[in-house]
């Protein structure tokens, strides 16, 4: 122990107070702002641009952009026109309910899963606008084919 203090503290102290008097030394350089880590972007070194220096740079520079003709992009295509599902062009109340298959044997349970199976396929909002009538059709026949057969159950 020296002075008091063990190995470790006195290396300790030792390191601080060189950090110190490197810091104090140390004077920033004119061209560089405080807080950022390289120089300001009109550096110029030997009269050759700082960005030329970048190895990648040197190829944009040969280039002749500015005299190159300028690329076409093609026109974006059109989106193609919706097409109607076919289960969609069936809206009389036979064939609703032909697809909803409802039978003496359904429950209550049944009948609101076949409901949230029909919605899930037909609902209005789930379709191109174009086919939102049919869609609504469908949606309120199945409707009132469920609803019938859940009074007629109680």
């Amino acid at each position: 122990m020296l002075f008091g203090q063990s190995v470790f503290q006195s290396v300790l102290e030792r390191l601080k107070a060189e950090d110190e008097t490197t810091d104090e030394a140390e004077a920033p350089a004119v061209h560089r702002v405080a807080g950022f880590g390289t120089g300001l972007a009109f550096d110029v070194m030997e009269g050759v641009s700082v960005a030329s220096q970048r190895l990648g740079q040197a190829y944009f520079d040969n280039l002749d952009i500015d005299t190159a003709e300028p690329v076409e992009k093609p026109a974006p295509l059109a989106p193609p026109e919706p097409v109607m599902p076919e289960h969609l062009t069936r809206t009389a109340p036979q064939q609703v309910a032909a697809e909803l298959a409802i039978s003496a044997a359904d429950t209550p349970l049944t009948l609101s899963e076949k409901r949230r199976a029909f919605a899930r396929a037909n609902h209005p909002d789930g379709v191109a606008s174009p086919f939102r009538d049919n869609a609504t059709k469908r949606m309120m026949l199945a409707n009132l084919l469920i609803d019938e057969a859940l009074r007629r159950l109680r």
